[in-house]
């Protein structure tokens, strides 16, 4: 009987954001993997970075992922998966730590496809984490949705038409992925008419965290860069927005 392989969301990079839950399922794991890349500083990911503030470092194994590299990615995901299904081949759990939410853009759905392909009757679950549009609100002030509101979350790797399809349909829009090319995202913003309403928040959670304006953000940002655009509400009746 195989064990169980448990994806847990640790958040944007704030380790005080991991829930009580999370926190569990962290330090009741037999083993407990991180992602990483090369482009982790001295081979230590976000997601490692986090977990470490709660659980012993011996216990940590890091995986390898190559998340621009097309050519080696299914090699990567092979090695995971192999790791991983070794510790719940016996009837041990697995926690891998993911950015975020293990449901949304995560690595981990091709950790479980990769897993449940080397050992079918694998017990998946995940715990929910806190995502960066959620942080992102909460630093800046911003109401996500009111009412009637609609919320659109879309990655800039969806392209521009995308994006401007979701500025002129939703109140609320979330792109994610766009921070190396955040100059050209921020036009299509602009183009929209709703700059004023854009916030641009990077590496939050982190030392080198920026929470900005988009009229104030200049350049190309990291890829965990997040931009919030919300309809302004100063002014607004209390529950004027309630249909």
């Amino acid at each position: 009987m195989s064990g169980a392989l448990v994806g847990v969301g640790v958040g944007p990079g704030d380790p005080e954001h991991l829930t009580l839950k999370a926190v569990r399922e962290l330090r009741d794991a037999d083993r407990v993997f991180v992602p990483a890349t090369a482009a982790s500083a001295g081979g230590i990911g976000r997601a490692e970075a986090v977990v470490a503030a709660h659980v012993a470092p011996e216990r940590l194994v890091r995986l390898g992922f190559a998340m621009s590299d097309a050519g080696g990615r299914d090699g990567k995901w092979d090695a995971a998966g192999r790791a991983i299904a070794d510790v719940v081949r016996g009837g041990g759990t697995a926690a891998f730590a993911t950015l975020g939410d293990p449901a949304l853009y995560s690595t981990f759905a091709y950790v479980v496809h990769t897993v449940r392909g080397l050992e079918t009757d694998v017990a998946v679950r995940m715990v929910p984490g806190i995502t960066a549009m959620q942080d992102l609100a909460a630093r800046t002030g911003a109401m996500l949705a009111e009412g009637a509101d609609g919320l659109a979350l879309v990655p800039w790797t969806a392209g521009e038409a995308r994006v401007r399809a979701a500025l002129d349909s939703f109140e609320t829009v979330v792109i994610y992925k766009g921070g190396r090319e955040l100059p050209a995202l921020l036009d299509v913003v602009r183009a929209s008419g709703r700059e004023d309403e854009a916030a641009v928040g990077t590496h939050l959670g982190l030392d080198a965290e920026v929470v900005s304006a988009a009229s104030a953000s200049t350049g190309p940002a990291s890829y965990f860069s997040t931009v919030l655009v919300t309809p302004a509400r100063a002014g607004a009746p209390r529950g004027g927005r309630i249909a």
